[in-house]
C-alpha cells in the first residue's frame, strides 16, 4: 500500500467525546495491530498523538485516522527527550517495535515510567517480551500458526486455511492490548502507579481460543480439522453454494432452529436426524442439492425474519448495503470512503468516527502547544521535532 496521504489541514485540539474524554495517549508509530488499537483509543475519545518518523514508512495500513501527527527524529540528540516529554503530559504511551528496540533508542519503559510513574506503557508485539522467539521476526500467519488456531481452520483432509489476519493481529493482539491498556489505566487512576503492559498476539490468540481448549478437554473435541462442531464438521455448521455461484451460511445448532432449518429447505424427512453422525454425510449432499436448486436472493427470500439461522454470505461491498447493518449505522463515510463505525455503543458518552489524518508531522507545534509540554520552542528550534 502507499505511503501518501491525502493532505488536509493541521488538526486544531478537537473537542472530545467518548468514555475516553480527558485520556492523553502517545503512539509511536508502527503498523498493524498497534495502530489498529490507537485509532480506537481516539474513537472512544482519547487524544492520541502518533509520533512519526521522518521518514514515513513505505508499508501502510490505513489505520492512521483520528490522531494528530508529530515528526520526532529519534535519531537527533534530543529526539529521544521530545518523546519522553510528550510522555510525561500522557496517560499511555504505545509501542510495537521488537524487544529491546525502544530501551536502545532511549524511549523504553524504564526512563518512560521515571519520568511518569502514572503511565501506561503498552507494548504490542507478536511473540512478546521474552522467551526463545522474542527477537525474530514474524506476522499474523506465523504466530496463528504455533498457537493451534490455525490448524484447525479448514475442511477435513484439506490445507489449513489462512483467516486474512483478523485473528492474530486484531483478535489476538489490538483487542488484548486495548484490554491491558484499560485496566492498567483503571488501576493507574486509582492507585497513581502505572505499569507495563506486555501485549502478544501468540498469548491473546490463545486466551481467546479458551471455549476450543474446554471443547477439547471436556466435549470431546479434537485436533483433526474440520471434523468438529464450529469447523465444518457439521452439515448444519456450514456454508453450501447457491445456483448463482452465490453461498449461504448455516448455522442451525440448536434443535429449534434445526427444525426451521430443514422445514424452510423442504427437507422434513431429515427433522429427526440432527445429532446421527451416520447419517450426516446423506444430510451434507441433500442440503447442498436444495441450496443448489436456487438463487442466493431467492434463498434470502426464503429465510428472511425466520429462526432457521441461515444467512448470505456478503462480501465488503455488500455489506455496506446489508438493510441490517444500515440500519444499525454500522459503517460510516471519511473522505468519501466507507469506513466501520465505532464499536462498541455507549448510552451515555456516544463515541465519534475517527477522521482522515492530516498531514505527517502537521500538528507538531499545536500538541506541543496544547499539552503544555515543556520547552516546546526549544525542541522544535532545535529540530528534534519537526513541522510539516
Amino acid at each position: 500500500m502507499s505511503a501518501d496521504r491525502t493532505p488536509h489541514a493541521p488538526k486544531a485540539a478537537p473537542t472530545r467525546t467518548g468514555p475516553l474524554a480527558g485520556i492523553r495517549v502517545v503512539e509511536l508509530a508502527g503498523i498493524g495491530p498497534a495502530p489498529m488499537a490507537a485509532m480506537t483509543l481516539a474513537e472512544l475519545g482519547a487524544d492520541v498523538v502518533r509520533v512519526d518518523r521522518p521518514v514515513p514508512s513505505l508499508v501502510t495500513d490505513g489505520l492512521d485516522r483520528g490522531r494528530r501527527s508529530v515528526v520526532v527524529d529519534l535519531k537527533h540528540p534530543q529526539g529521544p527527550e521530545a518523546v519522553l516529554r510528550l510522555a510525561e503530559r500522557a496517560d499511555v504511551l504505545i509501542e510495537a517495535y521488537r524487544p529491546g528496540v525502544a530501551e536502545r533508542l532511549g524511549v523504553g519503559p524504564v526512563e518512560a515510567l521515571r519520568r511518569n510513574p502514572r503511565l501506561v506503557y503498552g507494548r504490542m508485539t507478536g511473540w512478546g517480551q521474552s522467551g526463545p522467539r522474542a527477537s525474530t521476526a514474524g506476522h499474523d500467519i506465523n504466530y496463528v500458526s504455533l498457537t493451534g488456531a490455525l490448524s484447525a481452520i479448514g475442511r477435513a483432509g484439506g490445507p489449513p486455511q489462512v483467516p486474512v489476519n483478523l485473528l492474530g493481529d486484531f483478535g489476538g493482539g489490538s483487542m488484548y492490548l486495548l484490554v491491558g491498556v484499560m485496566a492498567a489505566l483503571h488501576h493507574a487512576r486509582s492507585t497513581g502507579q502505572g505499569q507495563v503492559v506486555d501485549a502478544a498476539i501468540v498469548d491473546g490468540l490463545t486466551h481467546l481460543s479458551s471455549m476450543v481448549w474446554a471443547q477439547r478437554r471436556y466435549h470431546g473435541w479434537t485436533d483433526e480439522r474440520g471434523t468438529n462442531l464450529l469447523d465444518t464438521g457439521r452439515p448444519f455448521y456450514d456454508v453450501y453454494e447457491t445456483s448463482d455461484g452465490g453461498w449461504f451460511a448455516v448455522g442451525a445448532l440448536e434443535p429449534q432452529f434445526y427444525a426451521r432449518l430443514v422445514e424452510l429447505l423442504g427437507l422434513p424427512e431429515w427433522a429427526g436426524c440432527q445429532y446421527d453422525a451416520g447419517h450426516w454425510p446423506a444430510m451434507r449432499e441433500a442440503f447442498a442439492a436444495v441450496f443448489a436448486s436456487r438463487t442466493r436472493a431467492e434463498w434470502e427470500e426464503v429465510f428472511d425474519g425466520s429462526d432457521a439461522c441461515a444467512s448470505p454470505v456478503l462480501n465488503w461491498a455488500e455489506a455496506v448495503r446489508d438493510p441490517h447493518l444500515a440500519a444499525r449505522g454500522t459503517h460510516d463515510r471519511v473522505d468519501g470512503g466507507d469506513v466501520p463505525s465505532p464499536a462498541p455503543r455507549f448510552s451515555a458518552t456516544p463515541t465519534r468516527t475517527a477522521q482522515a489524518p492530516g498531514p505527517v508531522g502537521g500538528d507538531g507545534r499545536r500538541v506541543l502547544t496544547d499539552w503544555a509540554v515543556r520547552d516546546a520552542d526549544a525542541l522544535l528550534a532545535g529540530g528534534s521535532v519537526r513541522e510539516a
